[in-house]
C-alpha cells in the first residue's frame, strides 16, 4: 500500500468510526443529556442528511482548491466537527456539531476516491479506491467496536475525543504523504453540474441509492432479526455483527480487483449474487450457523459494490469527476436513510422481522434491472457510434 493511499484509508477509518459509533453509545447519550433514545437516534438520521445536503455545498465551495488542500481542509472540518460533540452540552448543539461533520464526510469520500484513482495505475484504479474505503470497513471491525467500550467505560465523550485524535494523525498523514500536485482542472460549477444530465452518470447514482437502500432495509433491524428470528443472546448477536465488518472487510477488495477486471459484467453478476444471498438469509436466518454464515457472505457482497460503483461515476463523468464522486456519496447515504424507512414502513404495515431480507431482495433486485439498463444503452451508443464511422 502505497503511503497517500495510506494516508487516506486513515481519514476514512476516523470518519466510519464517528458515523457509526454514535449507535452503540445512544443509552449513554441519551441519559446524560437528558433525552429519549429515539431522540438520541436522530443523531443518526441528522449525519446522514448532512452527508446528503453537505455534499454538493462543499463540492462548489472546493471546486477551484488543489486536491490536497481540500483534502487537509475537510479533515480539519471534522477534527473540529468532533470537538465540537465531545464538548456539546445540549443536545441541539451535539446535533449541529454532528452535521458540521457530517459535511466533510461525502466530500472527503468523493475527493478521496478520485484522487486514489488518479494515484494509481491505469489498470488498479478501482483496486486503489478500495484501499481508501478499507479504513471505512476496518472501522466498523475496530473503530466502532473500540469506541463503544471506551464510551461505556469513560463516557460517550470520550469517544469523540479519541476521534479527534485519530484525525489529528489523519490530517498529518494527509499533509505528509498526499503530494502536493495533483493533476486537477477545476471548471465552471454550473458547467460541471451538467453532469447529472449525463443518463450514465444518474443511474449510476441510482445503482448507488438503490444498493444502500437493500442493505439499510434489512441491516438497520439485524438486531432484532438475530435476537428475535434466529433466537441469539444480545451478546453473541454483537458477535455477529463483527462477521459483517469482516465480510465487508474482505469484499471491498474483491470489488475493486472485479472492477478493475471488467466492471459492468462484474456489478450485473454481483447484484445477481447479492439479491440470491439475501433470498437464501430469508431461510437460514431461522438458525445461528447459517445465520452466521450468510451474514459474512451477505455482507461481502453488498460492500463488493462500492468500488465499481465509485468508479463507474468517475469514469462516466469524465469532465466533473469531482462533483459527481462526491454526489455519488450523497446518493449512498441516500439509499442509507431510504432503506432504514422503507424497512420501518413495511415493519409498521405487518411484515414480519423474518421477511426484511425478501424485502431487501427486491430492492437489490431494481438495482440490477437499473445495471442492465445502463449497459444496454452503452452497448446501443457504441453500436450507432459505430455504424456512424
Amino acid at each position: 500500500m502505497s503511503l497517500p493511499l495510506l494516508a487516506l484509508a486513515l481519514a476514512s477509518f476516523g470518519i466510519g468510526t464517528t458515523e457509526f459509533v454514535i449507535m452503540g453509545l445512544l443509552p449513554e447519550v441519551a441519559k446524560d443529556l437528558g433525552i429519549s433514545i429515539p431522540q438520541a437516534g436522530l443523531l443518526v438520521t441528522g449525519y446522514a442528511l448532512g452527508v446528503v445536503i453537505g455534499a454538493p455545498i462543499v463540492a462548489i465551495i472546493t471546486n477551484r482548491l488543489p486536491r490536497k488542500t481540500t483534502l487537509i481542509g475537510l479533515a480539519s472540518v471534522f477534527i473540529l466537527g468532533n470537538f465540537l460533540c465531545a464538548v456539546a452540552p445540549s443536545y441541539e448543539l451535539l446535533m449541529m456539531a454532528r452535521v458540521v461533520t457530517a459535511f466533510c464526510h461525502g466530500a472527503f469520500f468523493g475527493i478521496g476516491a478520485v484522487v486514489a484513482a488518479d494515484l494509481a495505475p491505469p489498470n488498479q484504479r478501482a483496486r486503489a479506491i478500495a484501499i481508501m474505503f478499507a479504513g471505512l470497513t476496518i472501522a466498523n471491525i475496530l473503530g466502532v467496536p473500540a469506541g463503544t467500550a471506551l464510551g461505556q467505560a469513560l463516557g460517550w465523550r470520550a469517544t469523540f475525543w479519541a476521534v479527534v485524535g485519530i484525525g489529528s494523525v489523519a490530517a498529518a498523514a494527509l499533509a505528509i504523504w498526499v503530494p502536493a500536485r495533483i493533476p486537477h482542472e477545476p471548471g465552471r460549477v454550473l458547467r460541471e453540474f451538467r453532469v447529472l444530465g449525463n443518463v450514465q452518470v444518474l443511474l449510476a447514482m441510482a445503482m448507488s441509492v438503490m444498493a444502500s437502500a437493500s442493505l439499510f432495509s434489512v441491516f438497520t433491524y439485524i438486531t432484532p432479526i438475530l435476537r428475535d428470528v434466529t433466537g441469539l443472546t444480545p451478546k453473541t448477536a454483537a458477535a455477529v455483527l463483527l462477521l459483517f465488518g469482516g465480510g465487508i472487510t474482505v469484499g471491498n477488495f474483491i470489488g475493486g480487483r472485479l472492477a478493475d477486471w471488467r466492471l459492468m459484467p462484474s456489478l450485473i453478476g454481483i447484484f445477481v449474487t447479492l439479491t440470491l444471498a439475501l433470498c437464501v438469509f430469508a431461510f437460514t436466518s431461522h438458525v445461528p450457523l447459517p445465520a452466521m454464515v450468510t451474514i459474512f457472505i451477505w455482507g461481502a457482497i453488498d460492500f463488493a459494490l462500492v468500488a465499481p460503483l465509485q468508479i463507474r461515476v468517475v469514469d462516466k463523468a469524465i469532465h466533473a469527476p469531482n462533483l459527481a464522486s462526491t454526489l455519488n456519496q450523497g446518493a449512498f447515504n441516500l439509499g442509507n436513510a431510504a432503506g432504514a424507512w422503507i424497512g420501518g414502513a413495511a415493519l409498521t404495515f405487518g411484515l414480519q422481522y423474518a421477511d426484511l431480507p425478501w424485502l431487501g431482495a427486491v430492492l437489490a433486485l431494481v438495482a440490477l434491472s437499473l445495471c442492465l439498463l445502463s449497459q444496454f444503452l452503452e452497448r446501443r451508443q457504441l453500436q450507432e457510434a459505430y455504424a456512424a464511422a
